[in-house]
């Protein structure tokens, strides 16, 4: 059974920097797609990142691009999100997620396309 833990979440101020990790289990990660998505509180979740299963292609939404990083260790089955800048309008409930093939292009920015999720980290930037 595959198992994604997500860590590194918390409270802090705009400006400051997080970096998530997600940790997988279960399965190697090396041949799916990694991706990161989020949730405020009363809207849909969103897009955030992802990363293909060598790591040469990355996708990032709009809102993030030039402040978020995606990167993956498949050695260690472990996928990060290196969050900078961090904006009041960052904050939510961010969820680490794995596809069960390589994803190419929009695809890769779709939840639907996603097998796998983890439970969800809590990231809070205060103004």
């Amino acid at each position: 059974q595959v198992q994604l833990v997500e860590s590194g979440g918390g409270l802090v101020q705009a400006g400051d920097s997080l970096r998530l990790s997600c940790a997988v289990s279960g399965r190697t990660i090396s041949s799916y797609t990694m991706g990161w998505f989020r949730q405020a509180p009363g809207k849909e979740r969103e897009f955030v990142a992802a990363v293909s299963w060598s790591g040469s292609r990355t996708y990032l939404a709009d809102s993030v691009k030039g402040r978020f990083t995606i990167s993956r260790d498949n050695a260690k089955n472990t996928v990060y999100l290196q969050m900078n800048s961090l904006k009041p309008e960052d904050t939510a409930v961010y969820y680490c997620a794995a596809a069960a093939v390589d994803l190419v292009g929009q695809p890769a920015t779709e939840a639907k396309n996603y097998r796998y999720w983890g439970q969800g980290t809590q990231v809070t930037v205060s103004s």
